[in-house]
């Protein structure tokens, strides 16, 4: 019996060795998995992937909703081989093509033309690769994109390689006559090194990039609609201020009259961090239900911070010691969140000592990096997974954890994450980090759109009051609205100067609820994201074609924005054109899409078409609604509106067109709209027989939650 054994032993070393320094080609199988969505497999895939950490699951009905499309290559262009272990990958690139994606990028939108080795980090400030989601999905100008499901560090040569056997060979040039000769020779390829025995790979078709990004999101689940508490203002604390310190503080924003809907509490919450208890210290906090108690009679709601490595002086150290990796963070144990028993320990405790006293949601920090800090490549854990696969779905595993304890409840949260990756759309959180570009953060938002992530440019402190008004503006435009005071304690009136300009971008924010609401539940819904880069823009980039000439004002104001990326305008939603504006600038550039277009202030005519110049003051954001836009408003308001509650709504129209808007809403803070518990009304504007604008709104269905008034005050903002 036991020679058997030994032959056996011997047969399987050969065959796990061939395997491994072998190399074959493989003819990938297609096959259609929903509609306009293609799997296929080479080598032998990995049990754990990025899907299947986020637990991803398809919205269908809203897929079979899209029109249907081909695949969007010739197969036999695309190439698959294992070598020696790894996973060796070639789609084709036609001339022109543009790339975009492949991760959270601060600095760039086009991709094509760079190697990128996609790492779970903190951001360096390069965009190589390392970054808070490396997510390995690429967006296509040409309207396809593509997903790599391997928990891995996975390399890119995105139109970067030349491969001899090549279809479109670049042009052979010789350096020292022919001033066309680059370093980097023209490539009609992407291809992906992936260091594992297999993966899976999706295609998602479309007529165009924000078709494939819709059918992206909607395979991940649809993306997530907030609370609409999570949607209003959050002021995130000084580390060590107690419970007293913290309602002092959401009195004075009612003392300053400034939106406050969630405030986030800092370290000093906990007994101990880095690492950490998860437990009240009693001498900040001595009666945390009170405390969320009190916070909520202001309508205010708390938001814990926590990392996610235990302390030795917790009471959860003992119960998760062998469930956890084999290095510490901080000398805290790094639980491994792939094992159901670490879960629940973790839900235990988190529900009993922070759900039920009433805590609302949490900021996840630390997940992402330093290599220096974090747990290393070599470390191990109990469930078999490696360090590298657990650095690149840390972030994910506790999303989806955190996220499923609210949803148990019936709850909806939302909260704040340092690391997340591909399938993150259905998950109730938005990235932030350390860096402090207000510039990248603005591209950061940008390439959010293209991933299936959320990404706030949050506000710490600034140089001048002039920076600082800038900054309030833009995160007023942003998924979370968020002031994060934790190091500096800055409040929105900390330069008294530009206060009544921080308070008016607040407002608005506040005012624009019904629109923006609305806009999340198309990201759920159909997979839009609410926050667009103009590439994804009907009427934009992608279906330009750039002249040969210099820039015509009128034919084509396209050429500058091809040669130079656009990554400082955007959309949020279907009607609105933010352009931030940053310190030092009196006026900015902006680039519009095909049709009309007019100032969201005072409903003027700006252009159409064309790159047009704006000088608006200190005051306002630049802010443009397309010809025929419709933007739902309500009055000023400090906080979102609780369950139950009706509110004013004002119905704006800009430009001289017919327009149309479907208006959502629900109860706000359950997930009773997923068993079909939400409205949807229909607004319209049209001519009248003597060429009068007229607008009219149906009615909601009796029974499901609709928190506006009958009575509409319409606005025409263009005479």
């Amino acid at each position: 019996m036991q020679n058997e054994d030994f032959k056996s032993s011997i047969i399987l070393f050969f065959l796990i060795s061939f395997f491994s320094i072998s190399c074959f080609s493989q003819d990938l199988n297609w096959k259609e998995i929903q509609n306009g969505i293609w799997k296929a497999s080479v080598g032998v895939p990995e049990s754990i992937s990025l899907l299947k950490a986020a637990d991803i699951q398809p919205k269908v009905d809203a897929l079979q909703n899209l029109p249907s499309t081909s695949f969007p290559f010739s197969k036999d262009k695309i190439s698959a081989e294992v070598i020696d272990g790894k996973v060796y990958l070639r789609f084709p690139l036609e001339r022109e093509e543009q790339i975009y994606g492949l991760g959270l990028n601060f600095k760039t939108v086009q991709q094509r033309g760079r190697i990128m080795q996609l790492h779970v980090d903190h951001y360096g400030g390069r965009d190589n690769g390392r970054t808070h989601a490396p997510v390995p999905f690429y967006v296509s100008s040409k309207g396809y994109g593509v997903l790599i499901d391997a928990a891995r560090y996975i390399t890119v040569y995105a139109g970067t390689a030349v491969r001899v056997d090549t279809d479109d060979p670049p042009v052979l040039r010789d350096r020292n006559t022919d001033k066309q000769w680059k370093a980097q020779p023209y490539s009609d390829a992407v291809e992906i090194l992936i260091p594992a025995q297999g993966t899976n790979i999706y295609v998602y078709g479309g007529s165009s990039p924000m078709e494939a990004v819709q059918r992206y999101n909607l395979y991940n689940g649809g993306g997530y609609i907030p609370p609409k508490w999570g949607l209003g203002f959050t002021q995130r604390v000084p580390t060590l201020y107690s419970d007293a310190d913290i309602l002092k503080e959401a009195r004075e924003f009612e003392d300053h009259n400034f939106p406050l809907d969630f405030i986030g509490v800092e370290p000093g919450w906990q007994s101990m961090a880095y690492p950490c208890t998860f437990e009240w210290d009693k001498t900040r906090f001595p009666d945390p239900e009170k405390f969320n108690s009190d916070l909520k009679a202001l309508g205010v709601r708390s938001n814990l911070w926590l990392n996610p490595y235990v302390s030795p002086i917790g009471s959860l150290y003992p119960k998760l010691k062998d469930l956890t990796g084999s290095h510490t963070v901080w000398n805290g144990i790094v639980p491994d969140f792939t094992i159901k028993e670490t879960r629940d320990i973790f839900k235990k405790h988190f529900v009993e000592n922070h759900l039920n006293f009433g805590v609302s949601g949490y900021k996840i920090d630390e997940v992402d990096g330093f290599d220096s800090w974090v747990w290393p490549d070599i470390a191990t854990f109990p469930s078999g997974y490696s360090g590298e696969q657990m650095r690149q779905v840390y972030g994910l595993l506790v999303q989806d954890m955190t996220g499923k304890w609210f949803k148990e409840l019936n709850q909806r949260t939302y909260g704040l994450v340092r690391a997340s990756n591909a399938g993150a759309s259905a998950l109730p959180y938005v990235i932030y980090n350390d860096y402090y570009s207000h510039r990248d953060f603005i591209t950061a938002l940008i390439n959010s759109s293209f991933i299936g992530v959320l990404w706030t440019p949050e506000v710490r402190a600034s140089k001048s009051a002039e920076e600082w008004v800038r900054r309030m503006q833009s995160v007023c435009f942003s998924p979370m609205a968020m002031l994060n005071a934790w190091a500096d304690g800055t409040k929105p009136w900390s330069f008294p100067e530009v206060e009544t300009a921080v308070r008016e971008v607040a407002n608005l924010r506040m005012q624009l609820l019904p629109y923006i609401y609305t806009t999340f539940s198309q990201y759920h819904f159909e997979g839009l994201p609410p926050f667009r880069a103009m590439n994804l823009v009907e009427g934009f980039l992608h279906q330009q074609k750039s002249s040969d000439g210099k820039l015509e004002s009128t034919d084509n104001p396209y050429e500058i924005a091809v040669k130079s990326e656009i990554k400082d305008q955007y959309m949020m939603g279907d009607e609105l054109l933010v352009a931030p504006m940053f310190a030092g600038e009196t006026e900015r550039k902006v680039i519009l899409p095909q049709g009309k277009w007019y100032d969201f202030y005072n409903g003027k005519y700006v252009g159409e078409n064309e790159i047009i110049r704006v000088s608006p003051g200190i005051e306002k954001i630049p802010l443009f609604v397309k010809d025929g836009g419709i933007i739902p408003m309500r009055p000023v308001e400090r906080q979102a509106p609780k369950v139950g509650e009706k509110v004013e709504l004002i119905i704006r129209h800009y430009g001289t067109s017919n327009g149309d808007f479907v208006l959502y809403d629900d109860d706000g803070v359950s997930f009773d709209f997923e068993k079909g518990d939400y409205s949807t009304v229909k607004i319209l504007v049209k001519k009248d027989k003597k060429g009068q604008l007229k607008g009219v709104i149906s009615k909601p269905e009796k029974g499901k939650p609709y928190g506006y008034h009958k009575k509409v005050t319409w606005e025409f903002m263009t005479n």
